[in-house]
């Protein structure tokens, strides 16, 4: 097994030996068996009762798949529910205290593989820790998550029911709003420099429920870097800007390009973008407000105008 330089050899023996042993202890039970987002299966011998979440929106599933009780670390930004803020963090985006994760013994890590580095991934797999990859990029992805992160941790009850509530709020706002005249929209997470969203992300996923279009959904990354040009020659309908920690983002960079139609009309919106961005059940609380600014785009057309 591979080992770490800065980690106390037999330290690390004894942490990885008793969280081997939790796995044996259930050996008798039978296995739980699920497929992860990216296609892997994953076997537990028994529920997981010591997870990790690497990642915000892991952390949101986990709880409101009703595990909360068994996460016992987060990564940094885990601010939701409010006792995730009481979580033992075990690192950044940028690193991981490998120590820390051993001490807390888990006997599931559920990682993010666009937010955790390649480097970290496999340090973590190398823990001899059954892994689970989330990467949900549909809506629908979030229901699935809940209930396959309910069957790694024995709450299929509470997991199916969060995910029966959530699917009826996404199937009431796109029954209402998605046939609606297209609103073409540019998404801003951020302005110097600018980068908005692509197809892939959940949000599009998000904007469609709306009636709205990405007008950079074909861009081939994930969050990717556009030029100001970019954005005039799209000329989007209306602009969407996240609020970062109850402060406004950089739309207003917009007000001034008068010829756009997104600033002709008055359609600079603001929403807390971790309601859209985060693939979790909130998603659908993020989508009614978006739904609402997009109808209200739909207000500001001209007379005679779809």
């Amino acid at each position: 097994m591979k080992t770490y330089a800065y980690l106390p050899h037999l330290r690390m023996l004894a942490l990885l030996g008793a969280s081997a042993g939790m796995v044996a202890a259930g050996a008798a039970q039978a296995a739980i068996t699920v497929r992860d987002d990216a296609g892997n299966t994953v076997t537990l011998a028994k529920p997981a009762q010591r997870v990790i979440a690497m990642a915000p929106h892991i952390t949101e599933l986990l709880f409101a798949a009703g595990g909360g009780e068994r996460v016992v670390g987060a990564m940094n930004f885990s601010d939701y529910p409010e006792a995730a803020k009481r979580l033992p963090l075990i690192g950044s985006d940028a690193q991981i205290d490998l120590e820390r994760v051993l001490a807390l013994r888990p006997d599931l890590l559920v990682v993010w593989q666009s937010g955790n580095t390649a480097r970290q991934i496999e340090q973590l797999k190398s823990l001899g820790v059954p892994v689970f990859y989330s990467e949900p990029k549909k809506l629908e992805q979030v229901a699935t998550s809940l209930t396959r992160l309910g069957q790694l941790m024995g709450t299929e009850a509470v997991a199916q029911a969060a995910a029966q509530d959530y699917r009826q709020k996404i199937a009431a706002l796109s029954a209402r709003y998605a046939a609606r005249p297209v609103v073409r929209v540019f998404y801003q997470i951020w302005e110097r420099p600018i980068y908005t969203l692509n197809g892939e992300h959940i949000a599009s996923d998000a904007m469609r429920v709306c009636g709205g279009q990405n007008v950079f959904a074909d861009e081939r990354v994930p969050a990717p870097n556009v030029s100001s040009e970019a954005v005039l020659k799209a000329n989007p309908e209306a602009i969407i800007g996240g609020q970062r920690h109850d402060a406004e983002s950089g739309i207003q960079i917009w007000r001034k390009v008068t010829a756009m139609e997104a600033v002709k009309r008055g359609n600079l919106f603001m929403l807390d973008s971790e309601l859209l961005v985060r693939a979790t059940p909130r998603i659908a609380d993020g989508i009614a407000v978006l739904c609402e600014k997009l109808e209200t785009a739909r207000q500001h057309r001209p007379a005679g105008k779809p």
